[in-house]
């Protein structure tokens, strides 16, 4: 089946939900992977968190669909995984279509499949994958508690800051510690005590009302961090956990998390945030279209 036959307008909508898997759009209970699949076992895929947002004049978009492909594209280039960022697309597409979604969380992921055991992934066949859900919020939408982690984050120089699968044990382990000592979420530092990022989100501080993004070698790239580079002309730089704890404000921002205001970190409690509130409004009315300047970043559904 060609990608461009999977273009299901709004009005043939079924209700049962679809996942697209290699260019069809089947069952979203199906289960199409064996268990001898490579990245079961040794989390040899890549994958995306991208958002879909209805937008103000009665449609759907995609926000930075082309960025979010093109990074998942360079994580499938190292492991040697085919990825076509242009099949993916139409994919993404497709599948919030088939499920009627406009507010909607996206999953595509890329992965190696069936084979023999082992590290080598060639002869195993390349897969893709996309799947789409209401939208969910990563730190619940509140004002989160963050834990320093005792983990460090897995290093540039071992993982490539990518989203690659198994590069996220990293991120499940401090986040499972950070939960377990009560808090919300997991704030990974170095071993000089400089901030790199929490376990899904980037870091931003206020401080006199200046907005300073985190900037750390080891930390994800982030497209929402990007998008609030731009909106608000924060400068970038390394930053201590000890000026984050002094900072009048502290925010994370991810795809998933957007923008999200930090209540505490560790016994340290911030007060309002009014500065975080403004860029959350903005970054708002950016994705659901709202801002013209920055249409170009929505692709419609």
């Amino acid at each position: 089946m060609s990608v461009s036959a999977l273009a299901v307008p709004a009005a043939a909508v079924d209700a049962a939900p679809r996942v697209w898997f290699d260019g069809a759009l089947i069952a979203a209970d199906a289960r199409p992977a064996g268990l001898d699949t490579h990245a079961l076992h040794y989390g040899s895929g890549v994958f995306e968190g991208i958002r879909a947002y209805a937008t103000a004049d009665g449609g759907a978009a995609v926000f930075r669909l082309p960025e979010h492909l093109a990074r998942m594209q360079r994580g499938a280039a190292l492991l040697g995984l085919a990825f076509d960022p242009a099949q993916a697309q139409a994919a993404v597409l497709a599948t919030l279509r088939a499920n009627g979604h406009r507010d909607a969380y996206v999953r595509p992921l890329a992965w190696f499949g069936a084979g023999s055991f082992g590290l080598d992934v060639e002869g195993h066949p390349a897969h893709l994958m996309v799947a789409t859900s209401a939208t969910q919020v990563h730190l619940n939408g509140h004002r989160a508690r963050l834990g320093v982690a005792r983990w460090r984050r897995n290093p540039a120089d071992a993982l490539p800051p990518l989203k690659l699968c198994g590069a996220y044990v990293n991120s499940i382990l401090a986040k499972r510690e950070a939960k377990a000592r009560g808090f919300d979420e997991a704030l990974f530092t170095d071993r000089d005590g400089r901030v790199v990022e929490c376990t899904g989100a980037n870091v931003f501080l206020v401080k006199h009302g200046r907005i300073t993004a985190v900037a750390h070698p080891d930390a994800l790239p982030g497209i929402t961090r990007d998008t609030l580079l731009v909106l608000t002309g924060a400068q970038e730089r390394a930053v201590t956990l000890e000026e984050l704890l002094d900072a009048d404000e502290v925010f994370a921002c991810g795809t998933a998390a957007e923008v999200a205001p930090i209540a505490q970190v560790e016994d340290r409690r911030y007060g309002d945030n009014p500065v975080t509130r403004e860029v959350a409004a903005a970054y708002r009315r950016v994705v659901r279209g709202e801002d013209p300047a920055h249409r170009h970043w929505l692709t419609v559904v």
